[in-house]
């Protein structure tokens, strides 16, 4: 079966929307959790999203950039494009032992400088989910987890598509 027929979208001429991305650093990547994953960003593709965020350095991240990369790869035609947000350049290396510029379309940088490493995290992603549409999560309900706290910032907001995956 080739990926044309296993791919299926409403193209819309709207201006390209953004989707972004927040899970938990370790999580178990199951089938279910790949299947879950994929149905949701292909519904935010036919929600006009072309633009996908990455900022984090987790498990459920990886998954995202896995499946929007062979997105991009099987449908030229849509211009996806990945974009990694950091708070400032000095961050760039912390952010992901593993973060090679060349695996992103673009990088940016989405907030004022901050002297504190993790403070400017939780303000990176505030101005993430701003700039966003849609909003794609797997965030287990712990006060002292990033992805949690991004996720109350995130229902906070009025105008966004938010889902969170953890069940």
């Amino acid at each position: 079966m080739s990926s044309r027929k296993r791919w299926h979208f409403f193209i819309s001429m709207e201006e390209d929307k953004i989707c972004s991305f927040f899970g938990h650093r370790d999580v178990e990547i199951t089938k279910e959790l790949y299947a879950t994953t994929t149905a949701e960003i292909l519904k935010s593709v036919n929600f006009g999203c072309r633009v996908f965020y990455f900022g984090g350095f987790g498990a459920f991240d990886d998954l995202c950039y896995q499946i929007v990369t062979k997105l991009q790869k099987e449908l030229p035609s849509l211009s996806i494009k990945r974009v990694y947000c950091v708070t400032q350049e000095r961050y760039l290396r912390k952010s992901s032992p593993h973060f090679r510029r060349e695996n992103y379309d673009e990088i940016i940088y989405l907030t004022p400088s901050f002297d504190g490493w993790y403070k400017s995290i939780y303000y990176r992603n505030c101005a993430m989910i701003d700039n966003s549409d849609y909003i794609i999560f797997f965030a287990e309900k712990r006060e002292n987890s990033g992805a949690y706290k991004a996720y109350c910032y995130a229902q906070r907001q009025t105008k966004k598509q938010i889902v969170n995956l953890y069940p």
